[in-house]
Parts: C-alpha cells; structure tokens; sequence
C-alpha cells in the first residue's frame, strides 16, 4: 500500500514557516507580500523537485500538474490543493497543509508509478484569506471574477489589490484571464486542518465536509458629527462610535437568537475618525463579518442586520451606508467526493465524521464549476488563525494518506 513520505511533508511544512515568520512562532505572510513572493519562489522549486510541472496563472495561482502543464477541457484533471497565504499572527497549517500535502501525494504517486487515468495537479490559491479580495485565486479561476470591481478592491488598511499585484510582478487588470477551460476540472478535493474543536473532542480523526459556509463582509459607515468633547452636552452629541458600537452588541444578539444555531458574526476592524481624545467622534466605521451554512438564513440575517443599523441610526440621530466588501455563498460538497474520502479513510482504518466547514475554503468556489469537497484532521485545542494553531504530525500523516487514496481513487 504507497504511503505519503512525512518526513518530507514536515520537512516542507517547516521550510515554508520560514517565510514572513515571527520571533515568537507563527507567521505572517499576506498575499503579494515579500515573504509571501519568496514562498512562491520556494514552492515552484519543489514542484519541479517533485518532477511536476509547474505554471502560474494571471490570478497569481500556483500549479503543479502531474500528467499536464495546462488545463484541458479535453482532458480534465483532478485537482487539489489550498493557499500559502496566511493571515497576520497566524499558524503554520492554515492553507499551508492543503497546498503541501497534495505536493506530497502527487510526488508519491510520480515516484511510486501508480496508474491514474486522469492527469493531476495541485493548486496553491491567490488571496485566500481575502487581504483584497476573499478567496480571490479561486474565484478567478473559476470565472466568477468581476473585472469592474478590480481597481476598488482594497485591503482594510487601504492598500489598492492592483498596487499590491504591481509590486508582485502580476497586472491585477488581467486576472480573469485565469478562468479555467469550462469542463476541465473532473474534481476538486482539498485537506485542511478543522480549525474548530468540534473533532479532537469526538477523538474522531477525519472529518468528511458535507458544506461549506457563506461568508459575507460589509462595511457598516455610521456618520454623525464632531464636537468638542468637553464642552457639548452629551444628549447633543451625534457619536458616530457609539451608534456603531451599539451595532455591534445588537447584531451579536440578532445572529445568536435568529440564526440557525450555526451561524456566526464578527467585527475584526474598528476604525473611529477623526481619532482624538477631545473630540467627539464623527464617524465609527465596522468590518461586519457573517457566517452561515445555509442560503437562505444568511440572506435573511443580512437583511435584518441592514434594518437593525438604520434603526439604530435613526435613534442616534446619524447617517449609515454600507459597503459591500464579498460575499461567497454557502456550498454543498459532491456525494460523490465525501464517499471517495469516506472508503479511502477506511481503507485505512479510520474514522470519519461528516461535518460542515464553519470557515470559507477555495472549496465552494470549486463546487460552482465541479464535484468538490474537503478532508478535515483536527486541531490542537480547536486553535486557529493564531500563532500556536497546529495538528498532531500523526494526524497530518494520516489525513495527507486519506487525501492520496482519494486522488488516486478520483483519477481512476
């Protein structure tokens, strides 16, 4: 029975933890960074060590083709992988085990000489962690790209994606020329540690994804009027912070009791102007964050949550806008991927959970355009987007071992 090799998997994941990172552990390594354009330069290397071919495509996306050098509507190829990019002050394995272990299974099989009817490749996604643009690769590799909207996408600190990609080497301009051939794409699987605690306490070791979530990102603009903070009364004031502060506490309190039980809210960016202690502020500006499995319940709380900010503006006697900043839509895995996933774990002996991704993965954009689906292992302690996430190595083994069966089932 082939094996993955892990001392070689540990060997690369640790390699690529050198790049973006920190003196304490963990790393940051944004999309179109420095560290993250050293890493790509490291990455192709090992595609070519692996005897793969390696491409990039004008989104930024990373290749290895085990059988191919392009995609070919004539012959699709099964396709694995994840994102080297990471967020800041984040782990080692978020994206970067998906991305390294489909190297490994491929560098497997081209060693071993196993037979697979169908050509293979790992992807390494563009901007999965949405800096510019959420899951920004996959989308443009998925023809769901909207060429207009290009030259506005920015990251939370202002940073322009075009500048970003200038710098990089890449014209942002002509990233939708990364679509794939429609067709070309017999199947997608992609192995990623769970980031939630919900399989290391079942002590199950693999999870089986059954969907993915929505996620969907605004900016909530809540603009009153500066004053002195001093002299003017405070049934006078038109705080733009505190309206959007009262925001905040009622849309947690909205998605906790109306959601389905699955769905979650966050506010990751507060920006307060014009930012003095003695001047009352004009404006209070929130990154507003939701996540849900299902379609229909994120519409329906987006929606709520646009009546509860105009509410709250109209008591507090300021203006409210919203900015649209993504919108990915929940998705369901192919049945015929988890059964793929579900005979490779017991061939192996192992139990499977399913489960739904309570994050976004290049999964569901994958899902729009062929049969998708994803591998879970567990995380130490349910830790991630944090410098101590990480996963047993003999949970990375054996999940890398599921994900080569898998492949090599879905090629034949």
């Amino acid at each position: 029975m082939t094996t993955i090799s892990l001392p070689r998997l540990r060997e690369r994941i640790e390699t690529l933890a050198r790049f973006g990172a920190l003196p304490g552990g963990g790393v940051t390594r944004s999309a179109w960074s420095p560290p993250h354009e050293e890493a790509r330069a490291w990455l192709i290397g090992e595609i070519r060590a692996a005897g793969l071919d390696p491409w990039v495509d004008a989104a930024g996306n990373i290749f290895g083709g085990l059988g191919m050098s392009a995609f070919d509507a004539a012959r699709p190829a099964v396709v694995t992988g994840s994102h080297i990019d990471t967020v800041p002050e984040g782990g080692i394995l978020d994206g970067a085990l998906g991305v390294l272990a489909g190297l490994e299974a491929l560098h497997t099989i081209q060693e071993s000489g196993d037979p697979h009817t169908r050509p293979l490749a790992v992807a390494a996604w563009s901007d999965e962690e949405g800096r510019y643009g959420s899951l920004f690769g996959s989308r443009a590799f998925c023809g769901k790209l909207e060429a207009a909207r290009l030259p506005e996408m920015a990251a939370s600190d202002g940073e322009r994606l075009v500048d970003a990609m200038t710098r990089a080497g890449f014209d942002a301009m002509r990233s939708p020329e990364a679509a794939a051939p429609e067709g070309s794409v017999a199947a997608y699987v992609e192995l990623h540690i769970e980031q939630g605690p919900r399989l290391e306490e079942a002590g199950i070791p693999i999870g089986t994804v059954e969907a993915i979530v929505g996620v969907r990102r605004s900016w909530v603009v809540f603009i009153g009027q500066a004053d002195h903070a001093g002299t003017t009364p405070m049934e006078r004031r038109r705080d733009g912070f505190l309206a959007a502060a009262e925001f905040a506490l009622k849309a947690r309190d909205l998605v906790v009791k109306r959601g389905s039980g699955r769905s979650v809210t966050n506010f990751g960016v507060v920006h307060v102007h014009p930012a003095v202690g003695n001047i009352v502020p004009a404006r209070g500006e929130l990154l507003h964050e939701m996540r849900e499995p299902d379609p229909a319940v994120l519409d329906r709380l987006a929606r709520e949550c646009v009546t509860l900010a105009k509410r709250v503006a109209r008591r507090r006697q300021v203006q409210v806008e919203f900015r649209p900043v993504s919108a990915t839509m929940p998705a369901p895995c192919a049945p015929r991927v988890q059964a793929a996933i579900d005979a490779a774990a017991a061939d192996l002996g192992l139990a499977t959970q399913h489960m739904y991704s309570a994050a976004g993965h290049d999964a569901q954009n994958l899902a729009a355009v062929t049969d998708a689906g994803m591998i879970f292992i567990p995380s130490k302690g349910g830790r991630s987007h944090r410098v101590d996430e990480m996963s047993d190595w003999e949970a990375i083994e054996r999940g890398a071992n599921v994900l080569l069966r898998t492949l090599i089932a879905l090629a034949n």
